[in-house]
């Protein structure tokens, strides 16, 4: 479990699923997310090399958000896959994304963390921007969705970044 000032971040479990299919489906998250189907999000809790946390909040136990990353052991990355949040500019997106890094850099002892995003999400790149993280390169056109072929702009931290950056200092705590 993972402790911020308003939630705590926690492994989903199957009952879970039909809420994060939920926040995927919702009408501010959905062109920016991959949707999962019941059968792979299940299949993604029972995967040793996946994580897929929910973030309850503290004061009612609701989930307000969550996230899918990937675990790569053998070259130490941690690869952010989807996030989502259900309640907009309040800073969950913020503290849960200071509270991931904390968690793969110190806890994991990855050496790098990245996502991708897409280049219209213009609310997650000024967040990833604002945690200093890199702005890698893009994908052109590299998924096909409803909305025609999509970039993706690929965003990193590596562990020597996080170190010495001044965002170590922003815990979430």
């Amino acid at each position: 479990m993972i402790e911020t000032k308003r939630f705590y971040i926690i492994e989903a479990i199957e009952e879970d699923i039909e809420t994060i299919i939920g926040l995927e489906n919702h009408e501010d998250n959905r062109d920016f997310l991959w949707i999962g189907t019941y059968e792979e999000h299940k299949a993604e809790i029972e995967d040793k090399n996946h994580l897929l946390f929910v973030f309850r909040q503290k004061v009612d136990n609701s989930i307000i958000g969550y996230a899918l990353i990937r675990l790569d052991f053998k070259s130490e990355i941690f690869e952010l896959r989807r996030i989502a949040i259900s309640h907009k500019g309040v800073g969950y997106g913020k503290e849960a994304m200071i509270a991931l890094l904390k968690y793969a850099f110190e806890n994991r002892n990855i050496n790098r963390f990245w996502l991708d995003v897409y280049p219209d999400n213009l609310i997650g790149i000024r967040l990833y921007e604002g945690l200093g993280m890199h702005r890698d390169g893009v994908l052109r056109q590299s998924y096909k969705s409803k909305r025609g072929y999509l970039d993706q702009i690929i965003y990193s931290m590596l562990k020597n970044e996080y170190y010495e950056s001044s965002y170590i200092s922003l815990s979430s705590n």
